[in-house]
Order: C-alpha cells, then sequence, then structure tokens
C-alpha cells in the first residue's frame, strides 16, 4: 500500500511538471501557431517546438510517432489515420483563405473567374494581356507578360484546399489534376511551403501562385479577388474566410474533418479552409498527455482571440464548445 502510495505521489508530480511538445506539418498556419507557441510559454513555462513542413510532413511524422502532434490543412484520410496506433483527434484551430497572388506591375484590382483561374493553372492562358483576363478586367492596363505559374513542391494542405476548389468549379481539372496534398502539375514551377512560393512570387515578376493570406500580406504581395459561388468577385479577408466557415456549420461531421471551399453567400471567399492540430487519441506518456490537453484547453479559449490579428478566422463559439468536448477523448 505504502508502495502504491509512493508511485501515485510521484506520478502527480510529474504530471504538475509539464514536458515540452514537439510538432510537425502545416505552413499555412505558421504565422498564428508561432504567436500561440510563444504566448503560451510565456504564460505557462511550456516550451513547443513546431517544424514548418507541411502538412504531408506533418502527418507522416505523427504517422512516424516521431512528434507529439502534428498538424494539417488536409484532413487525414481513413487509410492514413489507420497507421497510427490508438487513431487520431482532429482539433480545428482557424479557417483560414488562400491567396491568389500575382507580380505584375501596374495590375492593382485584379478579378478572376473560376474559369480563367483554372485556365492559368492548366497552362492554357500564358500571357496577361490575353482576351480572357482582359474581359473582366477593363479597368486595368495589363501588359504583354508571360504567366508564371508558382505551386508547392512539398506535400501541402495549402495546395489541398486550393486544387479541392479547382476541382469544385472544373470537370476537367477534376479528372487531369485532382487534388490533394501534391498533385500533378499541368505547367509550373515549384516553391517549398508557403515562404517558398512567396519567394517565387516576389523575385519572379509575371508570377502567379497561392499562399495562405497572412504570406501574401507579410510580404507585401498583391492578390486577385474571385468570382464566388453567387458571382460576386470576393477578396480574401478574416470577414470573408467567416462568412465562409458560416455556412459549413450545419454540415459540420462529428469527426470535424470537412472542406468548406466554393461555399456559398454573397461575401464568401471560395477558396477557403480549416486547419487542424492532429492528436493521438492515445499518448502513452502522461506527462506529454497532460501538457497537450492543457495546450488544447488553452488554445480554444484564450489562443482564438489573437487569429483574426493574424489574418485568420476564429472558430465560433458553438463549434468551439464542440471541440472543447473532444479533449476528453484524448487518453493519457
Amino acid at each position: 500500500m505504502v508502495g502504491a502510495l509512493v508511485g501515485a505521489s510521484l506520478l502527480g508530480s510529474s504530471l504538475a511538471q509539464a514536458a515540452g511538445l514537439n510538432g510537425a506539418g502545416a505552413t499555412f498556419p505558421y504565422p498564428i501557431y508561432s504567436k500561440w507557441f510563444y504566448e503560451y510559454n510565456k504564460s505557462n513555462g511550456v516550451q513547443i517546438n513546431y517544424q514548418s513542413i507541411g502538412s504531408g510532413g506533418g502527418i507522416q511524422q505523427l504517422t512516424n510517432g516521431t512528434v507529439d502532434f502534428g498538424a494539417s490543412d488536409a484532413p487525414m484520410t481513413d487509410d492514413q489515420i489507420a497507421k497510427v496506433a490508438g487513431g487520431v483527434l482532429h482539433f480545428p484551430t482557424v479557417a483560414g483563405a488562400v491567396a491568389v497572388a500575382y507580380n505584375v506591375q501596374g495590375v492593382s484590382k485584379l478579378k478572376l473567374t473560376p474559369k480563367v483561374l483554372v485556365d492559368i493553372f492548366e497552362g492554357k492562358v500564358t500571357k496577361w494581356n490575353d482576351p480572357e483576363i482582359a474581359e473582366i478586367n477593363s479597368s486595368e492596363t495589363l501588359p504583354d507578360l508571360n504567366i508564371t505559374v508558382a505551386h508547392r513542391s512539398d506535400g501541402s494542405g495549402t495546395t489541398n484546399i486550393f486544387t479541392n476548389y479547382l476541382t469544385k468549379v472544373s470537370t476537367k481539372w477534376a479528372t487531369d489534376a485532382g487534388f490533394g496534398t501534391s498533385v500533378k502539375w499541368p505547367v509550373g514551377v515549384g516553391g517549398k511551403g508557403n515562404e517558398g512560393v512567396a519567394g517565387l512570387l516576389s523575385q519572379i515578376p509575371g508570377t502567379i501562385g497561392y499562399v495562405e493570406l497572412a504570406y501574401a500580406i507579410k510580404n507585401n504581395l498583391t492578390y486577385a479577388s474571385i468570382k464566388n459561388k453567387s458571382g460576386e468577385y470576393v477578396a480574401p479577408s478574416v470577414e470573408s474566410t467567416t462568412a465562409a466557415a458560416a455556412g459549413a456549420l450545419r454540415r459540420m461531421p462529428d469527426d470535424f474533418r470537412m472542406m468548406i471551399t466554393n461555399a456559398g453567400g454573397e461575401k464568401a471567399y471560395p477558396i477557403c479552409g480549416f486547419t487542424w492540430l492532429l492528436v493521438p487519441k492515445t499518448i502513452k506518456d502522461p506527462v506529454v498527455g497532460k501538457s497537450l490537453t492543457d495546450f488544447l484547453s488553452w488554445y480554444l479559449t484564450t489562443g482564438e482571440s489573437m487569429a483574426a490579428d493574424l489574418y485568420y478566422a476564429p472558430l465560433p463559439e458553438s463549434l468551439i464548445e464542440k471541440v472543447k468536448a473532444q479533449i476528453a477523448d484524448v487518453k493519457f
């Protein structure tokens, strides 16, 4: 009995000392995650090391058991989840917009229809003054400049969101390239991470590519307004991302795995998505389990208030309460 009491006492003591955490994955939410991990360390003394390596890398490291949690802008498939001992829980953190950014001097308010966007990324429209682009941008002076398409070279949740949208608006794209964290691009040059694509956009005149909105703003990139499902040209913003996410709540599954691209609503930006923390359902180390679940509770209460300042849409309160309840499903 004494031994049991001593063991329980030692366990309680170890749980009181929160463990540092290691995570890896999506670059899409890296600006907000960096803020969260810094603020959490400052207030709670817990160091969270995060490798911004792309959603595909995060899923792989979680599967290999080399990190305490993963992060992805693409929900894991049933097959991927089955490879993780004990299973995986998806914790949505924020919603974000994928901006279609471009580098064309003198063109500040570009508008693109879904058809033109697909034609550009398929390599059918190759000049900025192409009649397809000019017709919907009569107020802009479009140069006789070659278009260079920039896309992600690594496994990417941002790619998953962007190509999921292209698949919804083009049956040809759906057949030829489809969607996923990696696809066979018809044309273009690749950059690693949102950082890499933003770098290509900054360096090469005539480039068009897709990056998370915070990266576009941070790098002073110009981005287009996209014609949405309701026929309105809408630019990416916190407000237009919130509008896209709002309609999704009625269809939100219990495991929180869903895409919100091409959402209805006049104010909805069409290329948006949730991003998730990927947490093992069963955590062997109770100190890590306690530390990780404490952080999950913190981001859902304190962290969400920081999202809008970094151009992400915070989770609606009704969804936060449902996600909080899922913390109890993490066993350690």
